[in-house]
């Protein structure tokens, strides 16, 4: 399938899995879980016609590894990432000792002064290396990284969840956790 299909398949898949499932007339089960031939079926009625193959390549070559079936693969579900209500079912983890944010470079002084905050999602998602913190700013500008002290964090408190994909969830990051990382990956 071409690349330009597969993006368009992925967005699709991550506004309605994501934030507007009634708006393609599908129902979100506990975990965020929804059947995957009533998922195509709605897809077809809605003039976006998605089939069982295009799902799964999306679903196995997502760069971002949004998706993921359940162990029958008969339900499919966003990993992360709702700003709809759903209870997404993630145990809580112990995190790395620490882990990064990525943002771009225009939201800096509200992060130093306010913490990062979850804003319409349910958590504020947190990346294990500096290279997918830098990918994921670039995409609100020039990037800039944050170190997260994730083990003073879980220490005095905060849950960490890891989704399928690996991105780490907390509900929010106070400002004494954070340090501004140069954009050569060294700490400033």
């Amino acid at each position: 399938m071409d690349n330009s299909r597969l993006v368009k398949i992925s967005k699709y898949l991550s506004r309605h899995l994501r934030h507007q499932p009634e708006r393609i007339g599908i129902e979100l089960s506990a975990g965020g879980w929804v059947a995957v031939k009533d998922l195509l079926a709605a897809c077809r009625n809605n003039r976006f016609p998605i089939t069982r193959e295009e799902l799964d390549e999306v679903v196995a070559n997502n760069d971002k590894q949004r998706f993921s079936f359940d162990a029958t693969g008969t339900l499919i579900r966003a990993n992360q990432g709702h700003s709809v209500d759903i209870d997404l079912q993630l145990e809580p983890v112990v995190p790395p000792d620490v882990l990064y944010h990525g943002t771009g470079h225009k939201s800096v002084e509200l992060i130093l002064q306010t913490g990062l905050c979850k804003m319409s999602r349910h958590h504020v998602h947190l990346s294990k290396d500096v290279a997918t913190a830098e990918t994921v700013g670039a995409r609100h500008g020039k990037p800039v990284v944050f170190l997260v002290d994730a083990a003073a964090m879980h220490q005095a408190g905060y849950t960490f969840y890891c989704s399928d994909n690996g991105v780490w969830l907390v509900d929010s990051v106070p400002p004494k956790y954070l340090q501004k990382l140069a954009t050569d990956g060294l700490e400033m």
